[in-house]
């Protein structure tokens, strides 16, 4: 089967997508507005670009309901902070309250019942549940559309690393104690952790 996008509503290109790029890792996301309220969301179209500069990425989408901007986008163009939370498998269940949809100036941390703490960098409160927190400046920011369908790509500079004592081995994160989960498509999730194998990967140079 051949799929051409231009051939197919943007629903359906999405469900292409989550369909095949899996698993997907989940970047919680806390901001604040102008106002300094706080918000919290969870985006699943993340990853991470490089060491030096440390930077990483995630892409909030244009809202499919009335074609406008995420609160967390809005507020990073304001503010040009943020804070990556990463997600472990034991607030999952309020990871995914924080994704619905709310009036702007809503604290999905109080919805969710989490706990806030600040953080050090950023002026931005960080989950209090969450083991690692990356606190990020914006470095670019990136638009690509703006109707439904469309969405925009926001890198971020790390200026700090939050890592929970027990998680940091040797220069490491102990990913069996962080038990991290990721996006599948539709309403399923993964337990990263549950079937893992290992492959060392050959590292000969070959001369010429």
């Amino acid at each position: 089967m051949q799929i051409e996008p231009s051939d197919i509503s943007w629903q359906d290109a999405y469900k292409l997508l989550v369909g095949s790029v899996l698993p997907r890792p989940i970047a919680f996301v806390s901001t604040v507005d102008e106002e300094g309220r706080a918000n919290l969301a969870p985006f699943s179209f993340f990853t991470c670009i490089s060491a030096n500069p440390m930077l990483i990425c995630f892409a909030p989408m244009v809202r499919g309901s009335d074609g406008g901007k995420k609160d967390t986008l809005r507020n990073i163009e304001k503010t040009k902070e943020f804070i990556i939370n990463i997600v472990s498998e034991d607030i999952i269940s309020q990871v995914n309250e924080c994704a619905t949809e709310y009036s702007p100036g809503v604290d999905e941390f109080t919805i969710a019942g989490l706990g806030k703490e600040a953080g050090q960098k950023i002026q931005i409160p960080r989950v209090q549940e969450c083991k690692i927190h990356l606190e990020c400046k914006l470095h670019e920011l990136h638009h690509y559309g703006s109707h439904p369908g469309s969405g925009s790509l926001v890198v971020g500079k790390v200026v700090l690393v939050s890592v929970a004592d027990n998680l940091y081995e040797d220069g490491k994160i102990n990913t069996s104690k962080l038990n991290p989960v990721g996006r599948l498509a539709g309403h399923a999730y993964t337990r990263a952790n549950s079937d893992t194998f290992i492959l060392t990967r050959n590292n000969i140079s070959k001369e010429k």
